[in-house]
């Protein structure tokens, strides 16, 4: 049953819709078309994966090794290994040997920008397209930031002469890791919004899947 589900939310991005007695083949809306790069598939991601969950996936990678980075305090050869892994995951062109996909948590949050706003500005886009495009555009442009961030840090790991100097740097590296994917609570209100400086890749999911529901129910695939 999960396998039919995944596939009819796949062919509804295609272009087709089910009738209760076969396929019909329809246009897919240019809308529907981003929205299907954002969460199914996009042609230049490994796998033509879509690009949210590119991001996602090397968030993860970035998120492990700056972890393990972090666990490492008393050893600087340790922490800039696992800081150019972080490095790799997050931007490739700045590192490209690592364990990431190499595309890039930068790269693919810059895409979900581009084709969420594509979608938002498309011919017959609906008003649930556009209010929360608004909310996933905010919190990936909020994981490019993160991601320069890291990438300006990084290249301070790399410079740090003792690991006592590097050490806090590290620390810093692991949080910013993780709030690619969790965002922070900025505002200190006790939850972290899709606004500035709090949305990551989590809130940007929730805000699409909340779109894709009010488009009559899209899946996307794992």
């Amino acid at each position: 049953m999960r396998n039919a589900c995944l596939t009819l939310g796949v062919v509804l991005l295609a272009g087709s819709v089910w009738t209760g007695r076969g396929m019909v083949h329809a246009q897919a809306s240019p809308a529907h078309m981003h929205m299907g790069h954002v969460m199914t598939s996009f042609r230049d991601t490994p796998d033509q994966r879509g690009l949210l969950p590119t991001a996602v996936a090397e968030a993860k990678v970035a998120a492990q090794h700056a972890g393990l980075a972090a666990r490492a305090a008393d050893n600087l050869d340790a922490m800039k290994t696992h800081a150019g892994h972080v490095l790799n995951a997050v931007d490739p062109t700045a590192e490209a040997n690592g364990p990431g996909l190499g595309y890039g948590v930068k790269k693919a949050a810059s895409g979900v920008v581009a084709h969420i706003g594509l979608a938002a500005k498309a011919d017959g886009a609906s008003d649930n397209v556009k209010l929360h495009a608004t909310h996933v555009s905010a919190s990936a442009t909020n994981v490019v930031e993160r991601s320069d961030q890291i990438v300006a840090l990084v290249a301070r790991i790399r410079a740090a002469g003792s690991a006592a100097d590097a050490a806090p740097l590290v620390k810093e590296l692991a949080a910013l890791a993780d709030q690619l994917t969790a965002g922070v609570d900025a505002n200190g209100d006790g939850r972290i919004g899709w606004q500035a400086a709090e949305g990551g890749l989590q809130q940007a999911q929730q805000h699409m899947e909340l779109m894709q529901k009010g488009e009559g129910g899209l899946l996307r695939q794992p």
